[in-house]
């Protein structure tokens, strides 16, 4: 039987700059894990039910970005299963994003409650009763406020076509298309 040799020349790389190659991807891999959230972003869903009359909201967020705004501003931590800490993001939500009719009048959002996981809070609001056309114009500052490069994506669908907005910083206020 034929013994397996591996002679220096079979390999141009010296054991060294193997175990450097490796190293150095695994040093580049730790830096792209530490540099991974750069950004910072929410996505936002506005349709109209059919069913319901409603119009419907889900919010998208990072939940450590989350998580950080609520300890910034209370100086603790949050647990969002519980009702009381819930309550603390619904009523920065409600301050920060609504829909307001050709009257400049707020909708009445009406919080249908939310779902963490360890990447997302989603959280559902609702118009009740109320056609997608009534809201002329949207505001949206949810973690822009907090986060100097926030940008908040908004999709909304209407009659089978999606339109996107997007709002930071500089734009919290845009007419719904």
């Amino acid at each position: 039987m034929p013994s397996l040799c591996i002679h220096r020349r079979d390999y141009p790389m010296s054991i060294h700059s193997i175990l450097r190659t490796i190293l150095t991807a695994l040093l580049c891999c730790a830096s792209l894990a530490a540099q991974a959230h750069r950004f910072h972003a929410g996505i936002t869903d506005i349709a109209f039910n059919q069913k319901t009359g409603s119009i419907e909201v889900i919010h998208t967020l990072m939940a450590h970005d989350v998580e950080g705004l609520l300890t910034n501003l209370y100086q603790r931590q949050f647990d969002l299963s519980q009702p009381e800490d819930e309550a603390v993001l619904r009523k920065y939500v409600e301050k920060q994003f609504y829909l307001l009719d050709a009257d400049k009048r707020r909708l009445p959002l009406r919080w249908v409650g939310l779902s963490i996981d360890v990447e997302r809070v989603v959280i559902y609001q609702e118009i009740e009763k109320t056609p997608l056309a009534t809201a002329v114009v949207l505001h949206n500052d949810v973690l822009s406020d907090f986060l100097p490069d926030q940008s908040n994506t908004v999709n909304v669908k209407s009659g089978g076509e999606i339109k996107t907005l997007t709002f930071d910083r500089k734009a919290v206020e845009q007419r719904l298309p």
